[in-house]
Parts: structure tokens; C-alpha cells; sequence
């Protein structure tokens, strides 16, 4: 369980491990939702300088894998509501840096609480 109020999460996944994928599905979104039903949730995939590897391509090949593209991550991201989906590679720094503008974006401008609420329909 989490031990501290939090602000905003970074579910994380490699872009080059299909296993790690579908991980947000099924083990980190329901965990974030669980203890945090309203924090904002901001979807990474990483290791975005191996998505177009040769070597990596081809043991993803070998395995009957493939990486995981920009939209079928962009769909993952809407699919659990995320306030933003981004791409980044540690290795090259290529988008790390929006990871961390779009988090503190996310902090200091969250997106509104959806209320559940009553349905009036007036006759």
C-alpha cells in the first residue's frame, strides 16, 4: 500500500517488453486506482531508443513480438484515463525532459475530479 498523498503517478512500461505493457493493465492501473481514485496518472514508455534497435527488433522477431508503437500506447493511455502519454529514452534523453514538465503540469494544473453524481431528469 502507499504511505504518502500523491500528487501525480508515472506508470511506466518498456516500449520494447510487450510483457511490461500489458503490466499497466493489469497489475499497476489497478493498484494506482485503488489507493488513489483521483490522482492524476501520466503514461511512460521507455526505452525509446530500442523501439528502432536492429538487435532488439529481432529478439522481439524471434519470440513472434514486436515493439510497442505510438498509438497502440496512446490507446493504452486513454484507455486508463491517463492525463497525458509520453515517450522517453533514459539512454538518450530524448523526451525526458517533457516527462518531468508534463508531471509537475500535472501537479500544479490537475485536470478536473470527475463527481459522481445524480442524474435529474425533470418532466
Amino acid at each position: 500500500p502507499l504511505v504518502f498523498a500523491q500528487d501525480v503517478f508515472l506508470i511506466c512500461f518498456s516500449l520494447v517488453s510487450p510483457a511490461s505493457f500489458e503490466n499497466v493493465r493489469a497489475k499497476w492501473y489497478p493498484e494506482v486506482r485503488h489507493h488513489c481514485p483521483n490522482t492524476p496518472i501520466i503514461l511512460v514508455g521507455t526505452k525509446l531508443d530500442l523501439r528502432d534497435d536492429k538487435d532488439t527488433i529481432e529478439r522481439l522477431r524471434d519470440k513472434k513480438l514486436a515493439p510497442i508503437t505510438y498509438p497502440q500506447g496512446l490507446a493504452m493511455a486513454r484507455e486508463i484515463g491517463s492525463v497525458k502519454y509520453l515517450e522517453c529514452s533514459a539512454l538518450t534523453q530524448r523526451g525526458l525532459k517533457t516527462v518531468f514538465d508534463e508531471a509537475i503540469r500535472a501537479v500544479l494544473c490537475p485536470p478536473p475530479v470527475k463527481k459522481p453524481g445524480k442524474k435529474c431528469t425533470m418532466f
